[in-house]
């Protein structure tokens, strides 16, 4: 008698816990947005089908005894540019979020199976400007380079901009271009209206999503629009877009609990509904979403029912073509990977999704911490994924 009770006792308690999951503060509505097929169920992390012919590559390994120094990297971003692939990150000697903190990158001649010796885009142009990681565009003729950066210890962040001078590989600085705050985390995608779009992050004042909206081709101008949210979400707003004609979707990292967070914008960007929780379980790791040749939107990140803020296996969550909730998803990597290439260990952390798609196959970028401790002491990786495997 006395185990029944206890037994309804821990199914009440688990009913309240469910039902008042989004329902912390009066400023959360009580039920989530859709971003899941409600009427499927989201797989547990041994329930996730691999995708079979994935190509691994490592783009910069963790070798801090043999470059000099060079501990921390996160921040992977992938372009392809005139045949070349090319791949950036945040580097640093010291601890992350310092003022040592470098813009770094390689490029590749045979899609990613070799990379070269790493370049500098900026290694601050005095002590106490730290230039980290970013994203790439190219329009065809020029390679731009838009990274975030900061003064000091994350102070005044701000992105600059850079193009590329594919004559000697140097890095040509072209202004601080977005300012506000602004940390971009996704390549710019251009609108029906002309415009180009950028998910990122605002840091400061409760560290929002935003979003930056440029001024038609011209990429050194650009607008930041800041998503709200309720107060009694804390959150790290790294975001990003999926871009439907007029309608753009923010998604976002909570940071607080393991979900999606996601804002909508029926004018281009230009004002959104509130970053609000949805029903697809997300660790807490910035977020990389797009749309295929295919039409079909995607969503690279740690999306499982039971993985919680674990950043592992890597993920994709697909949709159908021109849907906006998610129905099905795949396993990009787990975090054992004992075949290699890249570092495999029980507890691997692989975060901070980059994608691009490329001749039918989407390439995605990571950081892998192989199982280290301390503040993403990571290696680079990338994994190809033919298109086709993508479909249902």
């Amino acid at each position: 008698m006395n185990r029944l009770f206890e037994t309804g006792l821990l199914l009440f308690a688990s009913l309240v816990i469910h039902s008042t999951l989004f329902a912390q503060s009066d400023d959360i509505p009580d039920r989530p947005q859709q971003l899941w097929d409600a009427s499927k169920d989201l797989p547990k992390t041994i329930e996730i089908k691999s995708l079979p012919h994935v190509k691994f590559h490592v783009i910069k390994e963790h070798e801090p005894t043999l470059d000099g120094g060079y501990g921390f990297l996160h921040g992977v971003a992938l372009c392809w540019h005139k045949g070349k692939l090319y791949a950036s990150w945040g580097h640093n000697k010291g601890i992350e979020n310092t003022a040592s903190e470098e813009a770094r990158g390689r490029v590749s001649q045979d899609g990613g199976k070799t990379w070269r010796e790493t370049f500098t885009i900026d290694s601050g142009s005095d002590e106490n400007l730290a230039v980290s990681h970013g994203v790439f565009h190219s329009d065809g003729d020029k390679l731009w380079a838009f990274m975030g950066a900061f003064y000091g210890n994350r102070q005044d962040v701000h992105t600059r901009a850079y193009v590329l001078d594919e004559q000697n590989g140097d890095w040509k600085f072209r202004g601080r271009v977005i300012g506000d705050g602004f940390w971009p985390m996704e390549e710019p995608t251009q609108m029906s209206n002309g415009n180009w779009i950028i998910g990122g992050l605002k840091v400061g004042a409760g560290n929002p999503a935003a979003v930056a909206i440029s001024h038609g081709d011209d990429f050194t101008k650009w607008d930041v629009v800041v998503i709200s949210k309720p107060k009694s979400i804390k959150m790290w707003g790294e975001s990003t877009t999926l871009v439907h004609d007029n309608q753009i979707l923010n998604l976002s990292r909570w940071g607080g609990q393991a979900f999606a967070l996601l804002a909508k914008s029926e004018d281009f960007g230009q004002t959104w509904t509130p970053s609000l929780p949805t029903n697809l379980p997300m660790a807490g790791s910035k977020p990389y979403a797009g749309t295929l040749s295919t039409g079909e939107s995607y969503l690279i990140c740690t999306t499982t029912s039971d993985s919680g803020h674990r950043r592992s296996p890597l993920t994709i969550a697909l949709s159908e073509a021109g849907a906006v909730s998610f129905n099905r998803i795949y396993t990009i990597r787990n975090a054992e990977s004992p075949d290699g290439p890249g570092e495999s260990h029980p507890k691997a952390k692989l975060s901070y999704p980059y994608a691009i798609e490329h001749e039918g196959s989407l390439y995605v970028g990571y950081s892998n911490n192989g199982g280290r401790s301390g503040m993403n002491i990571n290696s680079a990786e990338m994994a190809i994924i033919p298109i086709s495997e993508l479909r249902k």
